[in-house]
């Protein structure tokens, strides 16, 4: 359902819409401006738009234009809008369907005046002018868990997402047709995909992630056929495989977890895809894995985009026993560094660890603590890695850890802006109590073996990072329980979109995090973005299962 904010004689002064089309790898290449074409916006995954309309000066007038309401499943959709034309509705899947889609957690896309909104097993085409959906493609799942989708890749006329029953599948942008689907993993063993895959060169990559103590990886496909090019296991699956010393035994390794949930950075120079890992299992205890740092969960790495071959890692939570995944988007910045030029990663962490890394030759550079009252580790490995106490491991009688497993943050994109020299990421000090439920290692498989008690939260904020020091410059305090909404939004007009954890849609100043603009839309579920169509710059987010587009007239 949409709702236009317009007359009708309006609406029919709208430009023609233009089907989305050759996406090439020249576009996909540049830096972010006009249209969102890949998750992060560009390659760099800064999330931070060259567009300046919209600025300190001008957002006061940013008003909403349309509201547009999603109908998943193979219901059809009420006719509503200036149009009063019902979406087209294709239907795929090796399943029965019938399992809730819940809300709209991933990028939107935006290519030739058309969005592309993602819920699970629902992939829909909309009228960035208007908010009216185009079409609706439903997968009809075998099962797996719904959690999120995190949205959908472009590449010449195709589209292609990921399924919570562990497909691959591409679409044509213009009719919605499937042009094939390929098993990313099996179902039946626990498996769920939810990261938006990345094309890059001729690579579709796409992860997918396991709770239940089995191996995670990274696969990527030929974009025109679907034919598997090549997979990475996150951690070794053979005797000789590097990094099996840093595991008790092989068995071990080969159910060691590691999802590789969330799209990482690409570096056209070297050819690496960057990228971070989740965390070991079983994620509690060690019994079963050892003591070592049980590599290559819980670490961000650069792989060779042709080959997908490690090129290096670096391990920011080893031998992680809290679930602290480490799966969050690293951002490419180019600058100074202890007085010399500098390529880098940079990353937040959900243990509340700040990161930077040279992305050349992954040289540890910097590691700092970065939520105020994080307090599960008292030492750093000799490569920046901060190592677990093993006073804050979960225990029969209780152990207060901060922050609690679901991290400083969790899988919220961070932005970057070179103008600030900030990394702009949530900071959520929570606290609870972490309970030794079963001292069997049999018993505490997967994410088993625990229970926590949530203690409360010390303080919650949005933090503008210092790539430099890996302090906060500013600290803009948020309210409730979690994050602030569902990732940031950086852009030259000196802004930073985000939720505020209170219902609102926020433009904060970069320099500073005061708040300059807001809309009461309700909790903020994914990034906020922006493009520009027909010589407006428009931000749209969403809120649950309605996407919000803002317009500056």
């Amino acid at each position: 359902m949409a709702r236009r904010l317009l007359t009708f004689a309006a609406a029919l002064l709208l430009a023609p819409l233009a089907p989305a089309q050759n996406v090439t790898n020249a576009d996909l290449a540049k830096p972010l401006q006009n249209e969102w074409l890949t998750y992060n916006g560009d390659y760099t995954a800064r999330r931070y738009s060259a567009l300046t309309a919209v600025n300190k000066q001008t957002v006061k007038h940013l008003t909403l234009a349309w509201t547009s309401k999603m109908t998943p499943g193979d219901q059809l959709a009420p006719l509503t809008g200036y149009s009063k034309v019902r979406p087209t509705l294709i239907t795929g899947g090796e399943g029965a369907g019938g399992l809730g889609a819940g809300g709209i957690k991933g990028t939107i896309l935006q290519r030739d005046g058309i969005l592309y909104v993602t819920q699970p097993d629902n992939t829909y085409a909309v009228d960035a002018r208007s908010g009216e959906v185009l079409w609706h493609y439903y997968w009809k799942t075998r099962g797996g868990t719904h959690i999120g989708n995190r949205g959908v890749a472009l590449y010449k006329d195709y589209l292609f997402f990921e399924t919570p029953d562990d497909y691959l599948v591409s679409l044509e942008v213009k009719t919605g047709k499937e042009r094939w689907h390929k098993k990313l993993a099996d179902v039946e063993g626990g498996y769920f995909a939810t990261p938006a895959p990345i094309v890059i060169k001729n690579h579709v990559i796409a992860g997918v992630g396991n709770d239940i103590d089995a191996p995670s990886f990274l696969k990527s496909f030929d974009p025109e056929t679907g034919e598997l090019q090549w997979t990475w296991y996150v951690t070794p699956q053979n005797p000789g495989d590097p990094g099996l010393d840093s595991w008790k035994n092989l068995d071990a390794a080969r159910h060691g977890g590691g999802g590789t949930w969330v799209t990482g950075a690409y570096d056209p120079e070297t050819n690496y895809y960057i990228m971070s890992t989740g965390n070991p299992t079983p994620s509690w205890t060690n019994g079963n894995r050892g003591d070592g740092d049980n590599l290559y969960a819980c670490s961000l790495v650069a792989l060779d985009v042709d080959t997908g071959k490690l090129k290096w890692y670096v391990s920011t939570s080893p031998h992680d026993t809290h679930d602290y995944d480490s799966a969050q988007t690293p951002v490419l910045v180019d600058g100074v560094f202890n007085g010399r030029k500098r390529k880098m990663a940079v990353t937040a962490a959900r243990n509340g660890y700040f990161f930077v890394v040279d992305r050349v030759t992954g040289e540890h550079l910097l590691t700092t603590k970065y939520g105020e009252t994080t307090n599960w580790s008292n030492k750093l490995t000799p490569r920046g890695g901060p190592y677990p106490d093993p006073e804050k491991d979960a225990s029969i009688g209780g152990s207060l850890i901060s922050p609690a497993s679901g991290g400083t943050v969790n899988w919220q994109p961070p932005a970057y802006s070179p103008q600030t020299g900030l990394l702009y990421q949530y900071e959520n000090n929570g606290f609870s109590d972490a309970f030794l439920t079963d001292p069997d290692p049999r018993g505490a498989m997967g994410l088993g073996g625990k229970d926590e008690l949530s203690i409360g939260t010390y303080s919650n904020y949005i933090s503008g990072i210092d790539y430099k020091t890996g302090k906060a410059r500013w600290r803009h305090s948020l309210y409730g329980q979690g994050t602030g909404g569902g990732g940031l939004l950086a852009t030259a007009g000196g802004l930073l979109f985000s939720g505020d954890g209170s219902g609102n849609l926020v433009a904060f100043d970069t320099a500073n995090g005061n708040p300059l603009w807001h809309a009461h839309i309700g909790s903020i579920t994914n990034a906020p973005q922006t493009f520009v169509l027909d010589g407006h710059q428009y931000v749209i987010a969403a809120s649950g299962d309605t996407v919000y587009a803002f317009e500056l007239l």
